[in-house]
C-alpha cells in the first residue's frame, strides 16, 4: 500500500544528484572517477566571504532574521540590480531565501494554480518541471536543439502560449547547455509576452557572472514586461558559494508580500552568517568573481576543443555557465561486449562504468539526445576526462 502523497509520486528524483551518488559510490570503492557530474564551482569561497561571515558569528548573528533576509542584504542587492543591470528595485522588492533553488520555487508556488501552464524551454534545468507538478502546474515543454543553440525564438513562445499559461521559466545563461540570449534575443520575446499580460516570467539568472560574451543582459530591463518578470539570483556560482545557500528573487513588491507570507511558514529567513556573507559578496571586491569567470573560460575553450575531437559528438560552443551539452545520439544502437547503447542514460552510465567518468544523461534535462559535462574543474580533468571518454566511444560498434 503507498502511504505517500500523490503530490510526492509525481515527483522524478534529481538526476543530477543521483549521478554524483554513483560516482562517489565508485571512489569510495578506489576507482579513479572524474566527475563532470556536478554543477558547482570547483573554487573555495573568496577569503574577505569567509572572513565576514566568521565576523558575524563574533558579532551573534546567531538569531533569527526577518523572514525576506536582512535589510542590509536586500540593500547590497538592490545596489548590485541598480549598478550591474541598470535595475531599480527597492529593499521591498527582494526576498532572499535559502538558495536560488528555493527562490525559483517560491515563485512557483505563489504565481501557479492547478491546471495552470508554465512554458518551459527545454534543454531545462533538472528540477523546472518538477517544481511545476509540485504547484500542481502543467509543464508545457517548448524545446530547442543544438541547431539553434538551446535557445527558444519568439515564434516558438507564440505557438506555446493559451489561456491556460500562467508563466515562462527562462534560464540565461543557461544549466545545462551554457547557452546566453542576447538582448535582441530578449526583446524578441519580450514583444511577444507584452501581448499576453496573464503571462509572468521567473528569469534564472543564477549564471549571470560566469558569461563569455562580455555582458549579461536581462529580460527585465523591458518596460512594457517589467512588472511581470521576477529575477531570481544568488550568490552560489558568481562568488563559489553553493553550500552557503543564499539566493534571492526581485520582483513587485505584491508578488514578493506573497513569497514572504509563504516563506514564513516553511522556512522563515535563510541563515544568518550566510546573509552577512552573501552581504559582503555583493558589496566587496568582485577581483575574485573575474578570476574565476576567465579561468571557467579557458576551460570553456579547452573542453570545446578537445570534444570537437571525438568521432560523434556534435558539439556547441556554450557562452555560458560551465557546462558543455554535445549531442551524441550517433552512438544509440552501438554495443560493445554485449552492452547495448539505447540512450543517453545508457551512454552517461557506460562513460562511468568504461571511462571512469560520470556525466549526466540528457533525458531529464528534456534532451534525450545529449549529455552534460560539467567544466567545473581543473585543466587536466578535462583533458583526462575527454581522453577516457574518447577511448571509451570508439570501443563501441
Amino acid at each position: 500500500m503507498n502511504q505517500l502523497s500523490d503530490r510526492l509520486n509525481r515527483l522524478s528524483p534529481s538526476a543530477t544528484l543521483a549521478m554524483s551518488q554513483k560516482s562517489s559510490e565508485l571512489k569510495a570503492q578506489g576507482v579513479d572517477v572524474i566527475n563532470l557530474s556536478v554543477g558547482e564551482p570547483d573554487f573555495n569561497t573568496p577569503d574577505h566571504i569567509k572572513e565576514a561571515a566568521k565576523q558575524a558569528i563574533d558579532d551573534n548573528f546567531s538569531r533569527y532574521s526577518p523572514v525576506p533576509g536582512y535589510p542590509a542584504l536586500r540593500n547590497a542587492i538592490v545596489a548590485k540590480l541598480k549598478n550591474e543591470n541598470g535595475l531599480d528595485y527597492t529593499a521591498a522588492q527582494i526576498s532572499c531565501a535559502n538558495g536560488a533553488k528555493q527562490s525559483v520555487c517560491n515563485a512557483i508556488m505563489v504565481l501557479v494554480n492547478e491546471g495552470d501552464e508554465v512554458i518551459v524551454p527545454a534543454p531545462y534545468w533538472v528540477s523546472y518541471p518538477e517544481m511545476v507538478k509540485m504547484a500542481d502546474g502543467t509543464p508545457v515543454i517548448v524545446t530547442a536543439g543544438i541547431d539553434q543553440d538551446f535557445k527558444i525564438t519568439p515564434a516558438q513562445l507564440e505557438a506555446a502560449i493559451t489561456p491556460k499559461t500562467k508563466a515562462l521559466i527562462l534560464c540565461s545563461p543557461s544549466n545545462p547547455t551554457g547557452s546566453v540570449y542576447s538582448k535582441e534575443e530578449l526583446k524578441g520575446l519580450a514583444e511577444v509576452l507584452a501581448k499576453h499580460p496573464q503571462v509572468f516570467v521567473i528569469a534564472d539568472e543564477i549564471y549571470e557572472h560566469i558569461n563569455y560574451v562580455g555582458k549579461h543582459e536581462s529580460i527585465a530591463q523591458f518596460e512594457e514586461i517589467r512588472n511581470r518578470v521576477i529575477i531570481v539570483n544568488g550568490v552560489s556560482k558568481a562568488y563559489a558559494m553553493t553550500g552557503w545557500r543564499i539566493g534571492f528573487v526581485a520582483g513587485p513588491e505584491w508578488l514578493v508580500k506573497a513569497i514572504n507570507k509563504l516563506q514564513g511558514q516553511y522556512t522563515s529567513g535563510p541563515c544568518s552568517v550566510s546573509q552577512k556573507a552573501a552581504e559582503a559578496a555583493y558589496t566587496g571586491t568582485q577581483a575574485p568573481v573575474e578570476e574565476m569567470r576567465q579561468a571557467f573560460e579557458r576551460r570553456r575553450n579547452l573542453i570545446v576543443q578537445l570534444a570537437k575531437e571525438i568521432p560523434g559528438f556534435e558539439v556547441n560552443n556554450p557562452q555560458g555557465a560551465f557546462y558543455l551539452f554535445p549531442k551524441c545520439d550517433s552512438f544509440y544502437g552501438k554495443s560493445v561486449e554485449g552492452r547495448a547503447i539505447n540512450n543517453a542514460d545508457d551512454l552517461a552510465m557506460y562513460l562511468l562504468e568504461e571511462g571512469h567518468v560520470a556525466c549526466v544523461g540528457g533525458t531529464s534535462f528534456g534532451s534525450p539526445e545529449c549529455i552534460r559535462m560539467s567544466y567545473a574543474t581543473s585543466d587536466e580533468n578535462i583533458v583526462e576526462a575527454m581522453r577516457r571518454i574518447k577511448e571509451a566511444l570508439a570501443k563501441l560498434k
